[in-house]
C-alpha cells in the first residue's frame, strides 16, 4: 500500500524538516522530473509544446508568484497581468537594445525590473489591506497596460504598437524567434519552473516565509512579536513580482513571440492567475501547479472532447467552461478555501493510516 511509514524514521531535525519526509514522495517527485526532462522531449510535437506544456509552465510560474503574495503573505493582488506586461516589455527592450545578451540573463533582468515596479505599487499595502488593496493593485493593472499602449518608446515606435520577439539563444540553442525547436523551448521553460519552484519552496520554509505567514494570519500580533511589516510586505511584493515578471518575459518571448498590451495582458490575465491559486490551493506551491494545470487543460478538454467528439457548438462549450470555472471557485471558497491540494493532503493522510480509522 502507498505511504507506509513502517521503518521510515528520522534521526535528526534536518531530516524531519525536509521537503519530502517520506521516501515514496521523494521517489515519485524525482521520477516525474526525470520523465519530464529526459523522456517527454523526445516525443514532443509543436501542438503539445504550444497548447499544453509552455502555457502550463509559464502560468504555473506566475501562479507561484501570486501565491507568495496572496497565499503566504495575505496581500490580495489583481495586477498580475500588468506585472507580466512589465516583464514582457522589459525583456523586449533588453533583447532589442543588447542583441548579444544571453536569453537567461534577459529573463532575469526583466524579473528584477518587475520586482522594482511591484515594490512601488506595493507601498499602499503598508496602510491598506483586503478589498482596498485589491482595488489599488487593480489600478496598477489598468495603468501599466495604458502606459505600454501609449508610451511609444516601450514598443520601439512601431506603427502597429505590437512587440515582436527577435531570435535569441541560450547556451547556443535558439529559444526565441520563428525557428525554435519544440524540445528547446520546452526544456528552457521547464528549467525556469523547476528552479523557481525550488526557490519558492525554500523561501516559504525559512525565516522570510514565516514572517509572511505571520503577517497573513494577524499582522498586529506579528508586529508585536518582532516581525517588521515593512520588510515582510515589501519583500513579498518584490519576490512575487519577480516571479511574475519572469513568467511575463517567457510568455512574450518564448511562447507567443509577439504581443500587444490590451490583448495579451488584459484584466482577464490577472483573474486567470488568481483563479489558479484559488482552485489549486492558497498557500501551497503544489496548489499553484495543480491550479495552473487545471486552468490550462480545461479549454483543451472542452475543445477536443465537447467540440471535437460530441459536436457541441464552440460558443456553448466556451460558456460552459466559464460557468464550470465560476462554480468551482464558489465551491472552493465556501467548502475548501485551501483548494484541490487540501483534498490531496486528506487522501494522503488516510493512505498513511490505512486500514486504521482516520
Amino acid at each position: 500500500m502507498f505511504y507506509r511509514e513502517a521503518g521510515d524514521f528520522k534521526t535528526s531535525y534536518k531530516s524531519d524538516q525536509q521537503t519530502f519526509p517520506l521516501k515514496l514522495d521523494k521517489i515519485l517527485f524525482w521520477l516525474t522530473v526525470a520523465i519530464a526532462a529526459f523522456v517527454i522531449p523526445f516525443f514532443l510535437n509543436e501542438y503539445w509544446e504550444k497548447a499544453i506544456f509552455l502555457p502550463f509552465f509559464i502560468y504555473a510560474l506566475a501562479a507561484i508568484g501570486l501565491n507568495i503574495l496572496t497565499g503566504y503573505c495575505g496581500q490580495v493582488s489583481l495586477g498580475t497581468g500588468g506585472f507580466m506586461a512589465v516583464g514582457a516589455y522589459a525583456s523586449f527592450k533588453l533583447m532589442t537594445g543588447f542583441p548579444a545578451m544571453d536569453m537567461f540573463l534577459v529573463i532575469m533582468i526583466a524579473g528584477l525590473v518587475t520586482a522594482g515596479v511591484g515594490v512601488l505599487f506595493g507601498l499602499p499595502s503598508l496602510r491598506i489591506k483586503g478589498f482596498y488593496l485589491a482595488v489599488a493593485t487593480l489600478a496598477s493593472q489598468f495603468f501599466l497596460v495604458w502606459l505600454f499602449n501609449k508610451w511609444e518608446w516601450t514598443y520601439n515606435y512601431s506603427a502597429t504598437g505590437q512587440i515582436n520577439s527577435p531570435e535569441r539563444d541560450f547556451l547556443g540553442i535558439v529559444v526565441t524567434g520563428a525557428y525554435t525547436k519544440p524540445w528547446a523551448t520546452y526544456l528552457f521553460c521547464l528549467g525556469f519552473l523547476f528552479l523557481f519552484a525550488w526557490i519558492a519552496r525554500n523561501l516559504v520554509r525559512g525565516r522570510i516565509g514565516r514572517s509572511w505567514m505571520a503577517i497573513r494570519d494577524m499582522d498586529i500580533a506579528a508586529e508585536i512579536i518582532g516581525v517588521n511589516p515593512l520588510v515582510a510586505k515589501m519583500s513579498a511584493f518584490a519576490i512575487s513580482s519577480f516571479f511574475v515578471g519572469v513568467a511575463g518575459a517567457l510568455y512574450f518571448s518564448v511562447w507567443l513571440g509577439a504581443a500587444e498590451p490590451t490583448e495579451a495582458f488584459s484584466i482577464d490575465q490577472s483573474f486567470d492567475v488568481l483563479f489558479m491559486i484559488i482552485i489549486g490551493g492558497l498557500g501551497s506551491i503544489l496548489g499553484s501547479l495543480i491550479g495552473a494545470a487545471f486552468i490550462v487543460l480545461l479549454p483543451v478538454l472542452f475543445k477536443n472532447v465537447f467540440v471535437g467528439l460530441l459536436g457541441i457548438p464552440t460558443d456553448i462549450a466556451e460558456f460552459s467552461q466559464i460557468i464550470l470555472v465560476g462554480a468551482l471557485i464558489v465551491f472552493f471558497l465556501i467548502k475548501e478555501p485551501h483548494g484541490i491540494v487540501a483534498y490531496w493532503r486528506t487522501l494522503k493522510g488516510k493512505l498513511r493510516l490505512w486500514p486504521f480509522p482516520y
